[in-house]
């Protein structure tokens, strides 16, 4: 599977190979071919109210050579990643994430967030097992709901209810191009899927309730 390298302010994930990605990343969003995924950790100093971002962060990544990396921006401390494996039958699936939820909400309502700082979730997952595109995009959608039940189970709770998720969440999903059809919960694709973001996800969360200062 992939490996994980920390040079803050950077996180990288390298998934070994090209492979297909998915995701609504801020650098090389929707489907793509990349072999790496990274998270760039920025404050609030990074990020003045007139900067253009994108082409902020298109400079950034192009110093690091990473201009063809599938790429997360997160105010999350990226020291404190989290990861997990999960293997069910033939299928391998290994998630890192970055977890903080300074402006969690409840799916459906909306908290006023202006002036405050912003956290978010920042979930890759790398999938052992050749898929379609369109069961990649079947794979996201599970990558997602456990992010969702493992912010749940967390209990971060908020004046609109307990959080599901945080404004800014994003997920990226990879995997080889293949013939497998199918990644939902009957199958064994969906449970590693599940399994691997969930236990990242919960994990990073309650971290992050532990310390609360990010």
């Amino acid at each position: 599977m992939g490996t994980v390298t920390l040079d803050r302010p950077w996180l990288a994930f390298d998934l070994g190979a090209q492979m297909q990605v998915l995701s609504w990343a801020v650098n090389r969003p929707g489907f793509v071919t990349a072999n790496r995924i990274i998270w760039r950790e920025v404050r609030n100093r990074d990020l003045p109210r007139d900067l253009d971002v994108e082409a902020w962060f298109h400079q950034e990544l192009a110093g690091q050579g990473e201009l063809e990396a599938v790429a997360f921006l997160t105010s999350r401390d990226v020291r404190f990643f989290s990861e997990s494996h999960a293997q069910v039958g033939a299928v391998a699936a290994h998630a890192v994430a970055t977890v903080g939820l300074s402006n969690g909400e409840r799916v459906g309502r909306r908290v006023d967030y202006s002036g405050r700082d912003w956290g978010t979730i920042n979930v890759a997952l790398h999938l052992s097992v050749g898929l379609t595109q369109t069961a990649l995009i079947e794979a996201l959608s599970i990558a997602v709901q456990a992010r969702t039940a493992a912010v749940m189970d967390a209990q971060f709770e908020l004046p609109t209810g307990i959080a599901t998720g945080t404004g800014t969440d994003c997920v990226a999903v990879a995997a080889p191009q293949g013939a497998g059809a199918y990644a939902g919960l009957h199958t064994e694709t969906g449970e590693a899927i599940g399994r691997a973001v969930y236990q990242a996800v919960l994990n990073g969360a309650l971290d992050w309730k532990s310390h609360r200062k990010e």
